[in-house]
């Protein structure tokens, strides 16, 4: 897709007007169920060996936490990829603020013994919340490293205690039309629907996400929970999320429908396997210069080695 002049000024580095920033009043709704404090439970499983470590449990430094600097948070909040608002970089950030947040709830059902709807808060304070850097890197070859609040996946899918038979974990996303102008295009089949497999959904470094930069979700980067999923790419982890579904089938995932042929269902970031229209064997930081040189992309995102055995043996060029 082109790229408009503010596109480009974004991803060199150019200043961003003060208006087009979101405003501070934005980000001060809710601290007190970002502090979720539950926790410490046992872990159990069916069909699936859960880990009951946290991803830093083994090595006593974060998980996941690139050393690099952060992305300026006005960049990470004003360029976004969020086709209900609008293909621009900039149409998330515009309609964002009309994005209903209160109430909220997120249905968990399908191939669990305790299906279930959770309340916002609720969902907020299922596990303790902690903060972790990921690098979100997009499949057009533009990367963000952006301190995430929130708690690792697993924590919700052994509350409602997946069967045998959950072999895959569907996301569904919202769909307020009043709200999100780019649902009357016809670029994708509304909503959004993501999805992973059974071991990808419980590994520790997926994650159900609440907050960025110790501050609630804007709308424009998912409010008020979105998935992350550090190792593949920005399109796999799901925002505004209103249902989760635990089913036998692989699932067909939107961009899997629209078009086959470039977005496969594991969308594990891979620079050997190259997008139809571009290349991704390197990456650019947004806001990092013109003139600055492009990084090599790291298989897996550089998380490799945390989570390269979820494949072994298979063709990851067939299996993108």
């Amino acid at each position: 897709m082109k790229m408009t002049s503010r596109d480009k000024a974004l991803l060199y580095g150019s200043a961003i007007p003060a208006s087009e920033i979101t405003p501070q009043s934005v980000w001060r709704e809710r601290r007190r169920w970002i502090k979720g404090a539950a926790g410490g439970l046992a872990l159990l499983g069916a069909g699936v060996s859960w880990a009951a470590e946290t991803p830093a449990a083994s090595s006593g430094q974060p998980a996941g936490k690139p050393d690099e600097p952060l992305t300026p948070e006005r960049l990470v909040v004003s360029y976004n990829n969020y086709y209900e608002f609008g293909t621009d970089k900039a149409d998330p950030q515009r309609y964002a603020s009309q994005l209903r947040l209160r109430p909220w709830t997120v249905s968990v059902e399908g191939e669990v013994a305790k299906p279930r709807v959770f309340e916002l808060d609720e969902l907020a304070k299922l596990a303790a919340q902690e903060e972790r850097i990921y690098r979100l890197r997009c499949v057009e070859a533009w990367s963000m490293v952006i301190p995430w609040t929130g708690y690792s996946l697993s924590h919700l899918l052994k509350a409602v205690e997946p069967t045998a038979d959950a072999k895959y974990v569907e996301f569904v996303t919202a769909t307020q039309p009043q709200a999100m102008p780019g649902l009357s295009s016809r670029i994708l089949d509304w909503p959004y629907v993501e999805a992973l497999r059974m071991d990808e959904a419980a590994h520790p470094l997926a994650m159900l996400v609440f907050g960025l930069y110790g501050k609630p979700l804007p709308g424009q980067n998912g409010a008020p929970v979105r998935l992350m999923v550090p190792w593949k790419y920005g399109f796999k982890s799901g925002k505004s999320i209103v249902a989760i579904r635990l089913v036998k089938e692989r699932p067909v995932t939107s961009w899997m429908r629209a078009a086959p042929h470039e977005y496969g269902f594991y969308a594990n970031v891979n620079p050997d396997v190259p997008h139809p229209r571009w290349s991704q064997a390197t990456e650019r930081r947004i806001g990092s210069g013109l003139f600055a040189s492009r990084a090599p992309t790291l298989p897996f995102n550089g998380y490799g080695e945390q989570v390269a055995s979820l494949y072994a043996g298979m063709d990851l060029s067939y299996y993108f």
